[in-house]
């Protein structure tokens, strides 16, 4: 005498056996189904765009009423029904089921393989769950969701009507299944990938923290230094040294600040540095009119603050003894692939003697290195009142 169960495989099996070739139109939109999901999967749509479609192109494609996907909640030992087509309000999202072998579900993921439970009413091998009693459902076909090496949880599509699954049905599932679970394992790689990059950028930007206190404390104890300094000029020259300490620390501080480490708007940072040199450079009243969204890469934005702090340093040198200590500082796009830094005083300008003797300065030396280190140019404009220098800087380095 045969079991229920070999009863159910011999349905199944007698069920695929006169499989009228009036199915024929359905199996050919099967593949259809399949290649759809397929490309929507390869284009990268999203994993909750991806389990609506499949449920519901699932269901169209096996001609049944509920097609749902259940998430295994392993802490719970249940199913959520993340996705579903067909069920009443307050489904998807809320109902669960049980994860045990008295469920069509949790029968197929702790057996391991497929289930079709063609006449639920007599099953023996599980229960029927109480969703699928208030819904009407008659009959119930489960296959496993993988999901990065582990099961994500089951591919059930049920229906009222008395046509019975057969096992080309089970193939079209599992197909839906497979391409499901790729999505789902491309969806968790991004999610470790974005977690991996989200604590890298948190660890930059505690470095740049860090390296900005401690550049910060540096040029504290510069300006200690220049304070006791007995001899004058030995007191301007670490004065100027705490100004380019100061000019880096700012930069790690604009990073600290944006997710991008290895680009920053020029603009917001060389307005920042001034913000700052405004207030120790007591003398002059340090203004700027900037243009925001002009990105370089950070070591080019650094060496052109650098220019900036020299030049204004100059300024403040020469031209703030008179009635106007106005130093200006421009940032703008200028030609094409090149943006223009201009910083002008409106003092006395600069003295005769400063294009023959001024270079060798410190100073100038530093300007013009990072110039040429930046494929730079400069100009010196003479105005009344007043000095302006013009730096022309390629927006990206030259090959």
């Amino acid at each position: 005498m045969s079991t229920p169960d070999e009863r159910e495989s011999v349905k199944v099996k007698s069920a695929q056996e006169i499989d009228p070739s009036h199915r024929l139109p359905q199996r050919i939109r099967q593949q259809e189904i399949l290649a759809e999901l397929g490309v929507s999967a390869l284009q990268g749509a999203s994993l909750d765009q991806l389990l609506n479609d499949t449920v519901q192109l699932t269901a169209q494609g096996l001609n049944a009423e509920f097609c749902k996907v259940l998430e295994l909640l392993p802490a719970e030992n249940r199913f959520l029904v993340r996705a579903g087509v067909g069920w009443s309000s307050g489904v998807v999202g809320v109902a669960k089921i049980s994860a045990d072998l008295d469920s069509p579900a949790g029968f197929a993921l702790r057996c391991g393989t497929p289930v079709i439970s063609n006449h639920l009413e007599a099953e023996t091998r599980f229960k029927t769950p109480e969703i699928l009693r208030q819904h009407g459902v008659r009959r119930a076909m489960n296959v496993i969701l993988q999901g990065d090496g582990k099961a994500f949880g089951v591919l059930e599509v049920d229906s009222r009507s008395p046509t019975e699954f057969v096992e080309q049905d089970i193939a079209f599932l599992q197909g839906a299944a497979n391409i499901l679970g790729m999505a789902i394992e491309r969806e968790r790689e991004e999610r470790k990938l974005r977690e991996a990059l989200a604590r890298n950028e948190t660890l930059l930007k505690e470095m740049n923290h860090r390296v900005k206190n401690s550049l910060t404390i540096v040029g504290s104890m510069l300006r200690l230094q220049a304070n006791d300094a007995e001899d004058e000029q030995a007191g301007e020259l670490l004065n100027g040294a705490s100004h380019r300490v100061d000019a880096i620390a700012k930069a790690h501080d604009q990073l600290t600040r944006g997710s991008d480490v290895e680009r920053m708007d020029v603009g917001k940072y060389i307005e920042a540095l001034c913000h700052d040199l405004d207030e120790s450079v007591a003398q002059c009243d340090v203004r700027t009119e900037v243009e925001e969204g002009i990105v370089i890469a950070t070591d080019r934005a650094v060496a052109t603050a650098l220019i900036v702090n020299e030049l204004i340093a100059n300024a403040a040198k020469y031209a703030c003894d008179g009635p106007s200590g106005i130093i200006t500082v421009k940032v703008a796009r200028s030609e094409e692939n090149r943006f223009m830094v201009s910083v002008r005083d409106e003092g006395a300008g600069m003295p005769d003697e400063f294009q023959s003797h001024g270079r060798k300065g410190l100073g100038m030396r530093i300007i013009g290195s990072f110039t040429r280190q930046l494929k730079a140019t400069i100009d010196m404009k003479k105005h009344d009142p007043g000095t302006e220098f013009v730096v022309s800087i390629p927006l990206n380095a030259p090959s």
